[in-house]
């Protein structure tokens, strides 16, 4: 398959570099629009709280506007079939109760009893659908939800799509709740980035490690946006979404609906496992393997059960500190890789030179064994749940495939530390031509079709073999191999500025000694009379 490198800035998702940049990944369109709407009714209430109000609705417009496309459809041939629930689920289309029908709700939106219609509607929903039991929000008739907000949010999410044809629909309500999750995760600051990943972010996992088929995987998926971002990659691709298989699961059953209805509404079918426990004490899909494996998870976090699991046959590189899950989550992701597989992990830097707590033999024996592929240094401010800068490690299980350079006894290292944009006071984001820049060095490293020749650039990327990296003791910071850019142009740029900032200081400089002439002049002009 042609790769269509071009393509990452249109099809797929990823932001070109807008004349007007929100804090979202996209211009100031339709989507922010109705999130700046809607955010101004949420008054007083907490965005933790009101996200699950909205996104449940706008899930509920858009589950009720595929069964209404569908009932159309069977009526005008069969009036009998339209009311079979078996003939939509044949098409993955929820069967939706005439009490839980959108058009019902918006004729009620007024009424004072709203609430307890949308609740029941939900309830109704869940009895008629299996797969969404438990999953959809069911406390719109509490005393402290506003029932006349409550209609204006109707009203206005009754303007998605509007007059849109069913599959156009779909994918307009798609990213209006994709967007509403990013919306929420920013207005939630770090407690945002428990559920939301950066799109901007998981464009680069998705772009590198190109999941066109297989089964792909996430431990700790969040609100499933790896899994919608790798679905539109094969779509814009040219392949088939059923050439990929989703798995994943999540500890925080929040989030874990969430998910779900993120996926639902994009109409990605998915297995995804929730369990209190979390990957490392309950691994659900214990016995799985995958060929692609994406990951964010909880940065260095001190509470993922490490001591219960000293003796676990995951830790084939070293038993990770109890203290920190960094390491554990890496040797997991490896155990669940397939013999060809790959992964993508976002991890705090400090996992690329700790020396604590044996951290570094552990990092010492996965270089050695050469599953690590390419290391990726991150700019601060990408993520909502700190400012502080990430990278990215990605994994490979064997470095010599067919029809891809050999790879063995290598790793590629990349700086990223300079590229991205600040879209507002506190968050930077990654735009198409940023992407496209990491994506396609790793490509042409590995040797792809279509990809160019690689080449080192200082400041920028270096293909770095063992014996570099064992004489900086196993460190995996891009810093240290990539070099310094340009010295000629970093000095050039230098004395630019230099001059402007002299010039800039010569001003100031004559207009406090103008000042200070003046001030003395004034204080000789003062008298005293006796």
């Amino acid at each position: 398959m042609a790769r269509g490198r071009s393509k990452q800035g249109t099809d797929n998702g990823a932001s070109v570099r807008p004349a007007k940049a929100n804090g979202n990944g996209a211009n100031l369109g339709f989507e922010a629009q109705m999130f700046l709407a809607a955010d101004k009714l949420r008054k007083n209430l907490e965005p933790s709280d009101y996200k699950h109000v909205a996104l449940g609705l706008i899930f509920l417009k858009h589950i009720s506007n595929a069964f209404e496309a569908k009932h159309a459809a069977l009526l005008a041939e069969d009036a009998a079939a339209a009311e079979d629930p078996d003939e939509y689920l044949a098409e993955a289309v929820f069967w939706v109760p005439k009490e839980a029908r959108w058009s019902y709700l918006q004729a009620n939106a007024k009424q004072p009893t709203i609430g307890k219609l949308i609740d029941d509607a939900m309830t109704a929903i869940e009895a008629a659908n299996p797969g969404l039991r438990g999953v959809l929000p069911k406390d719109y008739n509490r005393p402290a939800l506003d029932k006349v907000m409550l209609g204006e949010l109707i009203d206005l999410v009754s303007k998605i799509a509007m007059g849109e044809p069913s599959d156009k629909a779909r994918d307009v309500l798609g990213r209006v709740y994709e967007y509403f999750l990013g919306g929420f995760a920013g207005s939630e600051g770090k407690r945002g980035g428990e559920f939301y990943t950066p799109r901007s972010v998981v464009r680069v996992l998705v772009e590198m490690l190109e999941p066109y088929k297989g089964r792909v995987y996430d431990p700790c998926c969040g609100s499933g946006g790896m899994f919608v971002q790798s679905e539109r990659f094969v779509e814009s691709h040219g392949g088939r979404v059923g050439d990929i298989a989703i798995y994943g699961q999540e500890s925080n059953y929040t989030t874990w609906r969430l998910a779900k209805m993120n996926l639902a509404v994009r109409g990605i079918d998915a297995d995804i496992r929730w369990n209190n426990e979390g990957s490392f004490l309950k691994d659900e899909l214990r016995d799985l393997r995958f060929d692609h494996i994406l990951a964010n998870p909880q940065f260095n976090a001190s509470d993922w059960g490490g001591e219960r699991l000293r003796e676990d046959a995951r830790w084939t590189f070293g038993v990770p500190p109890a203290s920190n899950a960094n390491y554990g989550w890496l040797q997991h992701i490896l155990s669940h890789l397939a013999p060809g597989g790959t992964a993508g992990v976002v991890l705090a830097n400090g996992s690329m030179s700790s020396g604590q707590n044996g951290e570094d033999v552990i990092r010492r024996a996965m270089v050695e064994a050469d599953v690590v592929d390419c290391m990726v240094a991150l700019p601060g401010q990408l993520f909502y749940s700190t400012p502080i800068p990430a990278c990215l490690w990605f994994l490979a299980r064997r470095k010599n495939p067919t029809g891809l350079r050999d790879r063995r006894g290598e790793v590629l290292f990349i700086d990223a530390r300079k590229l991205g944009t600040m879209v507002d006071r506190t968050r930077r984001e990654f735009f198409a031509d940023d992407i496209a820049k990491i994506a396609d060095t790793y490509h042409a490293w590995r040797g792809e079709i279509d990809a160019g020749v690689y080449a080192n650039i200082p400041g920028f990327c270096n293909a770095t073999k063992l014996d570099e990296i064992r004489s900086h003791n196993h460190v995996l910071t891009p810093g240290r191999y990539v070099g310094a850019a340009d010295v000629e142009d970093d000095a050039a740029l230098f004395a630019e500025r230099f001059s402007a900032l002299q010039a800039t200081l010569e001003k100031q400089f004559n207009e406090a000694a103008y000042l200070t002439d003046v001030v003395r002049r004034r204080l000789d002009m003062v008298s005293f009379d006796a």
